[in-house]
């Protein structure tokens, strides 16, 4: 009786301790669980209220970081611009900034250069990092990406100190060439001399000032709103009057072929402007006694037909250095040979901008001594062209306002225009 009576007594001790062990266990289970990890601290629950909904609209790159500098949230343009990668903030100066603000409290803010990954280009990405505290452990960076906002200040600087200079020669000539008409009043060989001098910079102004108002026009001016069915051959024809004289004066042979029954889609006057400037750039950059070519074709594209319209010179050519540069304003290959010819430098950016605009492209095949061919690629007026429906679809989103402007695509030389004209009409 002694011995049952211990046994049952022992087993309901041990009863009790398994019961108190499993308490125990389940509580401290519990506590566990409570408790905040390392990776519990990078999830979205940590940040404030709202905060995260905020973040997602923001047009800034936005990165929250924690007390151990780890990432908390980056949005997708921080990825994007290379600022976090690995979980980690990658930009030195920006996390010594998180640090500073994380100690003292104080919103800090700094403008950046830091570089492209994983491209070639070796210009900087501009950026302005600003960083507050966020709570009691968080700290909040926000980034602008300045690049394209710098990028079109430095065009724009450049743009005005080009037309004041422009604009400053033929203006001082006038005033020189005035004051010496004026002193030689009573010579008549040297003030007929200024007068013809005064006349042609009368002109260079005059044609600066034209080429400003056209280019500022085809930058602005939506071309498609006036846009029609454009014979390929009356645009031709039309440039070739406009160089005919300068073309004589230098024997130089026009010749034009594979223009019928082509049309292209746009606003007759500014494609009658761009394929002017092509052509009498090139009767300006020819020697004397040469040729020069236009002629067109239509193309098959994925977007759609197109038009090709080739002008060939043989001319000095253009160098690969020159190549990356001449759809620039102002800027010119050859400048003694544009003052010769009373070049203002605007009317290949013009043509490149004409292009854009109406949805195609200007490109250039050139070697130094062997000539050059600019090739203006421009949508066909097809059948619902024809009935004047919009064309929009076909216009390259803001290709036209890329002042990366200039950057050319080289044609191989079998788009050698000469090659191309089966019957050339010869006009002389």
């Amino acid at each position: 009786m002694d011995v049952n009576a211990a046994v049952a007594a022992a087993a309901a001790i041990a009863g009790v301790l398994t019961g108190v062990i499993a308490m125990l266990a389940f509580r401290f289970s519990e506590r566990e669980q409570k408790r905040p990890t390392r990776s519990s601290l990078h999830t979205d629950a940590v940040l404030p209220p709202g905060v995260d909904t905020v973040l997602s609209v923001l047009r800034s790159s936005a990165v929250v970081l924690d007390e151990a500098d780890a990432v908390v949230k980056a949005s997708s343009a921080a990825y994007a611009l290379g600022l976090v990668r690995g979980g980690k903030l990658a930009v030195e100066p920006m996390l010594q900034m998180a640090r500073d603000t994380r100690r003292d409290g104080e919103i800090r803010q700094v403008e950046l250069d830091l570089p492209r990954r994983g491209t070639g280009r070796g210009e900087a990405l501009a950026v302005s990092a600003r960083v507050a505290p966020l709570g009691s452990r968080l700290v909040l960076l926000l980034v602008e990406d300045l690049t394209e906002a710098r990028r079109i200040e430095a065009v724009r600087r450049d743009f005005v100190a080009n037309v004041s200079h422009e604009l400053k020669t033929p203006v001082g000539a006038l005033s020189l060439l005035s004051e010496a008409v004026m002193d030689a009043s009573d010579e008549p060989e040297a003030v007929q001399r200024f007068a013809g001098r005064m006349q042609i910079e009368a002109t260079r102004l005059t044609s600066l000032v034209q080429e400003l108002i056209d280019l500022s026009r085809v930058q602005n001016d939506d071309p498609l709103e006036d846009a029609e069915p454009v014979r390929v051959a009356e645009l031709v024809a039309e440039a070739i009057d406009r160089c005919r004289h300068q073309a004589g004066a230098k024997q130089i042979t026009m010749a034009a072929g594979g223009t019928a029954d082509l049309r292209v889609w746009g606003n007759r006057g500014q494609l009658a402007a761009a394929l002017g400037n092509l052509v009498e750039n090139a009767v300006n950059y020819s020697p004397a006694r040469t040729r020069v070519g236009i002629a067109a074709r239509s193309v098959n594209a994925a977007g759609g037909d197109h038009i090709e319209i080739a002008v060939t010179d043989q001319g000095i050519g253009i160098s690969d250095k020159d190549k990356e540069r001449i759809f620039e304003r102002f800027y010119r290959v050859d400048p003694a040979r544009s003052r010769a010819t009373g070049g203002t430098g605007l009317g290949l950016a013009i043509v490149k901008h004409v292009a854009a605009s109406h949805g195609g492209e200007v490109t250039v095949w050139s070697a130094e001594g062997q000539g050059s061919t600019f090739t203006l690629r421009l949508p066909e007026a097809g059948a619902a062209r024809g009935a004047h429906q919009p064309a929009r679809e076909t216009r390259a989103g803001g290709a036209g306002l890329d002042e990366e402007a200039g950057r050319s695509t080289p044609q191989s030389p079998e788009s050698n225009a000469y090659e191309t004209l089966p019957a050339p009409e010869v006009l002389p």
